[in-house]
Formats: C-alpha cells, sequence, structure tokens
C-alpha cells in the first residue's frame, strides 16, 4: 500500500488527479480511498486495505444508480479473481442533507483504470448495467404501468375529467423521465477498453 495515499485529504473533490479519488459513502466512517499505481488497483476501506494487479480483477460493472437525494449517481462494482469486491461511487456525503457529485473526477479515475488495465493485458469481464433478468423484470413493471396509467388516461378524457388527465400526463411525464432513464440507461451489455459506455458515465 503507497505510504502516500492515506495522508491525501479524505475526499479530493472535482479537482483530483485522475490516479486517486475518494468518496464517503455515509457520513459516519472514514472515506473510501483509491490510488492508480505501477503495482495495480491501491484501496482502503473502513481500516482495511490492499493492492490488486491489474491483471487480477476479474471483472467490472457499471450501472446508473440514481438515489432521492442524488438523481445522477453512477456506480463501479470492481471484482478481483480472488471474489473479493469493492464499489466505487460517484458521488460523497458532505453534510445530512447533502450528497455531492464528483463527476468529473469518478469519470477520470474510471477511465484512466480501464486504461491500465489494458496495457497490462488485463482478461478481465466488462460489463454494463444491470443484471439481465432484473432489467426485464423492470422493463415488465415499466411496461404494465405504462399500460395502466394509459388506461386511466382514456378514461379521464372520456368522462371530462381534465384536471385529472393533465395530472395523469404530468405524472406519466416524470416517470418517463426518472424510470425511463434508468432502465434506459442500466440495459444489460457488454463492452471493451476502447468503448466505455458513455450512458453509464458522468
Amino acid at each position: 500500500m503507497p505510504t502516500s495515499l492515506p495522508n491525501q485529504p479524505a475526499i479530493p473533490g472535482e479537482g483530483a488527479p485522475e490516479t486517486r479519488y475518494a468518496y464517503k459513502a455515509s457520513l459516519i466512517g472514514s472515506a473510501h480511498q483509491f490510488e492508480l499505481t505501477d503495482a495495480g488497483l491501491s484501496w482502503q476501506i473502513a481500516g482495511r486495505f490492499g493492492v490488486w494487479a491489474y491483471t487480477d480483477i476479474a471483472s467490472i460493472r457499471l450501472t446508473f444508480r440514481p438515489m432521492s437525494m442524488q438523481s445522477r449517481r453512477f456506480r463501479a462494482d470492481i471484482k478481483s479473481i480472488g471474489g473479493r469486491r469493492i464499489a466505487v461511487l460517484s458521488t460523497t456525503w458532505q453534510t445530512v442533507s447533502l450528497m455531492a457529485p464528483q463527476d468529473h473526477g469518478y469519470r477520470a479515475f474510471i477511465t484512466e483504470l480501464h486504461r491500465r488495465m489494458a496495457a497490462a493485458g488485463s482478461k478481465a469481464k466488462l460489463i454494463a448495467g444491470i443484471g439481465p433478468k432484473t432489467y426485464f423484470a423492470a422493463l415488465a413493471m415499466v411496461t404494465f404501468l405504462a399500460i395502466s396509467m394509459a388506461g386511466l388516461l382514456v378514461r379521464a378524457l372520456w368522462i371530462g375529467e381534465w384536471y385529472g388527465a393533465l395530472f395523469l400526463v404530468g405524472f406519466a411525464a416524470l416517470f418517463a423521465w426518472q424510470i425511463g432513464g434508468f432502465v434506459k440507461r442500466n440495459r444489460p451489455r457488454s463492452y471493451d477498453f476502447d468503448h466505455l459506455p458513455e450512458a453509464l458515465l458522468p
């Protein structure tokens, strides 16, 4: 573990070098800290630390994970050959009511990680989006709700409930923006080191 990592600020912010990244998963506890070194991916989480050689990374899964307090949140789940997992999030907790984005730092770090893995000859499995079963379950739910809302809208127009129809149109627009965006971005697929999925990077 490089001795320089624990001495870095807990949250490096947007101007951090592309080889370092940190975020707070909660208000309690220390930051999750990462650094890309010549030896591999160095990490320090909750008192534990380690270094994974770039060729020892078995897979990376990139997903879009919005929350009520942060509608633009991205996540990278990294798994080692030994089965251990670490997560890198694009947001960090700052106060009880503020979860701040770190778009630039997250994107730069994830891009550089892929570049170094490719240079090392990594055979890692690169996955974009959520699992197929979860995705198709979400797609079925979205389809069912869309049909239900369309039926309610037709009924509201038929009986002259204009305010109700207007409410349904507004709700449908919000639903399509939030849920539809989640489903569209998280379509399960694979990618390669030269073509990272833009929809899953801030």
